[in-house]
């Protein structure tokens, strides 16, 4: 039996990981649930799950009015019930499934009260790769941070499989998203309806325009370079548009390890909260004769710029990786609030690296304020856009 904290717990990755544990009730028990807004959804996982803590991270407790059921459980708002859900709550794992900088000071939390993290939450890495991996080396006791996002658990579980033999290339597999086909000039009429269809996954609103735009791919390079230590010219993306390898591993003898499956969130989600054990998850299984054939290709750098923001930005060093998330998450709101063309997105984090130039980011602190430099600058590139 492992106790596990949930942090954003009504979104895509929550709510997916409550079901594998209502599969498996002798094995998980669910100590703490935090949601961002939702609270309808909040109340309802809270009555089949019965926490020992709760928390709305979007509301103050003026805001909200608790069900009389449910005036037991131990209630927490604000961004403070992050981090008491992460540290303060007993639990084994804890899931951090958030979406934005929040991320970064739950895991620092739950590493400071030994916990082992289940990490679905982008920032933490990108902007924090540096503290965050600091605090999270492998222990006598097995890991302390199992990346739940379906390309580094691919990843992982190869390198798991490798059996300390050193990687030579990373594989980073991208389906491309729904404009893969598209030329530069259609690219510039997209709209946001067009860029919420996903042809493979089902995310929420901000990750589903990332894919598009294939910054979601680009912070994923910037992760993979802190999960597995590696250098740029050892991470290679690739898409792939049936979303069956996840990603692969070559190694110095030219072996490549995959780890394939059907485009599924509960798999890599099980994988991480029974890790080391495999588990029963109801996710569809892949059909490969069915399937038929999977197709490779390269990334256009002219369409999808992206991918090499993120390269340069590692080789930058410093806050530059954090810089890039903020500028993204700027102008990634911004189109989805009609105020800015799809291609514009690359654009203004492009421009807002060029004027900000480098910052430090050895600590909280740091990071904190390279973010907020960077979302300031964006703002302004933004506002003169309009």
């Amino acid at each position: 039996m492992r106790n596990i904290s949930i942090l954003g717990s009504t979104g895509s990755i929550g709510t997916q990981a409550l079901k594998i544990a209502a599969m498996h009730p002798e094995r998980f028990r669910i100590t703490a649930l935090t949601a961002h807004r939702n609270a309808d959804a909040l109340f309802e996982q809270v009555r089949r799950f019965q926490p020992l803590m709760a928390g709305l991270t979007g509301v103050n407790e003026n805001a909200v009015t608790i069900p009389d059921d449910l005036k037991t459980i131990d209630w927490r708002f604000g961004s403070a019930a992050l981090v008491a859900a992460a540290r303060e709550v007993p639990a084994d794992d804890v899931l951090v499934s958030v979406v934005g900088m929040t991320g970064l000071p739950a895991v620092m939390a739950a590493r400071s009260a030994g916990r082992r993290v289940l990490l679905a939450n982008k920032e933490a890495l990108v902007a924090g790769g540096q503290l965050v991996m600091s605090c999270c080396a492998d222990g006598a006791d097995g890991p302390t941070l199992i990346p739940v996002d379906s390309e580094h658990s691919a990843i992982y579980q190869c390198l798991k499989a490798a059996q300390g033999n050193a990687y030579r290339t990373i594989h980073l597999t991208a389906s491309g998203g729904p404009f893969r086909e598209m030329t530069t000039e259609e690219l510039q009429n997209v709209t946001l309806e067009q860029a919420l269809c996903h042809p493979n996954w089902s995310m929420g609103a901000k990750i589903t325009v990332d894919s598009a735009s294939m910054f979601n791919k680009a912070l994923e390079v910037i992760e993979a370079r802190w999960l597995f230590n590696a250098k740029p010219e050892q991470i290679h993306v690739l898409i792939h548009p049936q979303s069956i390898v996840h990603s692969m591993v070559e190694f110095k003898d030219g072996a490549v390890m995959a780890q394939l499956g059907a485009p599924d969130m509960r798999v890599p989600i099980a994988y991480a909260m029974a890790y080391p054990e495999r588990i029963e998850t109801a996710a569809p299984r892949a059909d490969f004769a069915a399937i038929g054939a999977c197709t490779f290709y390269e990334v256009d750098p002219e369409r999808f710029p992206a991918v090499g923001l993120a390269y340069a930005a590692i080789r930058a060093g410093g806050a530059a990786c954090c810089m890039l998330n903020a500028a993204n998450e700027e102008a990634n709101a911004a189109f989805r609030a009609g105020g800015i063309r799809f291609t514009d997105i690359g654009a203004v984090v492009n421009e807002t690296l060029s004027r900000v130039g480098n910052m430090p980011a050895d600590s909280l602190e740091a990071v904190y304020l390279a973010d907020e430099t960077a979302r300031r600058m964006a703002r302004q590139i933004l506002n003169s856009m309009t």
